[in-house]
């Protein structure tokens, strides 16, 4: 039950992690008109799970959680993460999004994240977000699969509050779409990541949209 309870705190949307700054694609989606409804909103989120989430974040997540605190080994997929994310503003969300979550996990006294911390000011490392959770939650003590299931609930939660502030959906239709992703949430992660999985993502149309966004004169969000 501890593992749960910690898979609970870590997705928790209270948890101070700085990702409520990030509308993870859907502001600028919203301005182009192809995220407008409940059905809308439910295939993007879907898609970027299985298409971006799930053979990046994760392979990214879960190879920094089996480097067990090895800085070099989380350095180097660190760098990985920043060579393989197509364009700047994607970038940017992702470092500074690790940045927060490093920086409230070093005030609350976690060893790992003071190191990655002090690593990322002197330039070593970039802090990209899915290498940080799984450096971190794995010195946590947190089961792999927890760590997995934390993060693309994040990555949802995170949409969909950004959708309710967007006036995109309504609290309630943002909740039905989080439970129409949870069985695809439970069936990506149970799927087994080899340990020479290579990261890889097809979502060119987030990306544009992403790269429009950020030429906007007024955004509320940073990515």
């Amino acid at each position: 039950m501890l593992q749960l309870l910690k898979t609970i705190w870590q997705s928790d949307g209270t948890f101070p992690s700085g990702s409520f700054a990030f509308s993870y694609g859907v502001e600028g989606l919203a301005a182009m008109g192809a995220v407008s409804d409940r059905d809308t909103l439910s295939d993007l989120t879907q898609t970027i799970l299985q298409q971006r989430w799930a053979p990046f974040d994760r392979i990214a997540l879960v190879q920094s959680f089996r480097a067990r605190g090895d800085l070099a080994q989380i350095i180097r997929i660190d760098q990985e993460v920043e060579a393989a994310t197509f364009g700047e503003t994607q970038r940017d969300g992702s470092r500074r999004n690790g940045s927060s979550f490093l920086a409230t996990h070093a005030r609350l006294g976690n060893a790992t994240a003071i190191s990655l911390r002090d690593a990322v000011r002197r330039g070593d490392a970039l802090g990209h977000i899915a290498v940080m959770q799984g450096a971190l939650w794995q010195s946590m003590e947190m089961d792999e699969r927890m760590a997995q299931l934390a993060s693309a609930y994040i990555t949802v939660s995170g949409a969909m509050s950004a959708a309710v502030r967007l006036g995109v959906v309504g609290a309630l239709q943002a909740q039905a779409v989080m439970n129409d992703c949870l069985p695809l949430i439970d069936q990506l992660s149970a799927a087994p990541v080899p340990d020479d999985a290579r990261l890889s993502s097809f979502v060119p149309f987030l990306d544009i949209a992403a790269a429009q966004q950020a030429q906007a004169s007024l955004r509320l969000f940073a990515n």
